[in-house]
């Protein structure tokens, strides 16, 4: 029982479950929107599945693929896929594992959502290799973490709509934009080791640039996903304290680099769960 909760608890260190709460809540605006409210007990039990296993997935992957990497950053030397307290192995099957669930999932949902299963793993995968030749891994991380509504919507639904496409697209330069900001602490490493990335290759002044654009846009897409969803006041509402949101962590990057863990995950945590609680109240209302 003790070795459980150990591997418990790496596992837990390995992937950070908690931070499913990016995904998670546009998982659940989109089937709420498509819904037109509440979607079911087995579509929200099924969605938690889905959604946390795919992560869970991307996360082993790329713990997986960047061992050698994490090895030799300071900053990710204590994982538990370098320090020996998870053998690669281990990582191995464990991604495996999430992957073979969401595909399961992704089959009791609907045959849209099978189809599309195995592609979105590719896509979740694919950023831990991206980096290795393109700066574009940012944009990549924000498409993985994009999937999420489009998942949504096909969950209740069986098609892709123009509202979650622009959903989607908010998502993804919404997560590109503060994965921005988070890569800052990286750019020395990033250079030495000849990793791709926006920072190490436009310095530090034009990627806080290139994250406000990134946010300004995800602020676009999300009104557009508003008006072509019809949502009511508080959908337009949510996107504007989203927007202030978004500022507020710039400000707090700005002036302070220490800071970037408050402004990553509490922030961008606070960020979905509001755009959910207020998509669900205008739904009701």
């Amino acid at each position: 029982m003790q070795n459980l909760v150990k591997l418990l608890r790496n596992l837990n260190e390995l992937v950070m479950f908690k931070h499913s709460i990016f995904s998670l809540p546009f998982i659940f605006i989109a089937m709420v929107v498509a819904a037109k409210g509440w979607f079911g007990w087995k579509l929200f039990g099924l969605g938690i599945l889905a959604a946390v296993s795919a992560r869970n997935f991307a996360m082993g992957f790329n713990r997986y693929a960047d061992r050698d990497i994490d090895a030799k950053n300071p900053r990710t030397a204590s994982r538990p896929s370098v320090d020996g307290r998870l053998g690669a192995q281990s990582v191995l099957i464990f991604t495996l594992l999430n992957g073979a669930i969401f595909v399961f999932v992704a089959y009791l949902i609907n045959d849209l959502a099978f189809k599309l299963s195995v592609p979105i793993l590719i896509i979740l995968a694919s950023y831990s290799l991206f980096k290795r030749f393109s700066s574009l891994a940012h944009l990549i991380l924000g498409l993985s973490l994009g999937l999420a509504p489009i998942a949504g919507v096909v969950a209740v639904k069986a098609e892709v709509t123009l509202w979650s496409v622009l959903l989607a697209m908010g998502v993804m330069f919404w997560v590109a934009g503060f994965d921005l900001l988070y890569s800052l602490q990286d750019i020395e490493f990033d250079k030495k080791h000849n990793l791709h990335s926006i920072p190490s290759r436009f310095g530090k002044e034009k990627t806080f640039l290139i994250a406000k654009l990134f946010h300004l846009l995800a602020v676009i897409f999300w009104i557009g996903f508003a008006y072509t969803s019809d949502s009511g006041f508080l959908t337009y509402l949510v996107v504007g304290m989203s927007g202030a949101i978004l500022a507020m962590e710039h400000r707090i990057v700005a002036r302070d680099f220490t800071q970037i863990d408050r402004a990553f995950f509490t922030l961008n945590g606070y960020l979905g769960i509001i755009f959910l609680i207020f998509v669900i109240l205008d739904e009701v209302f």
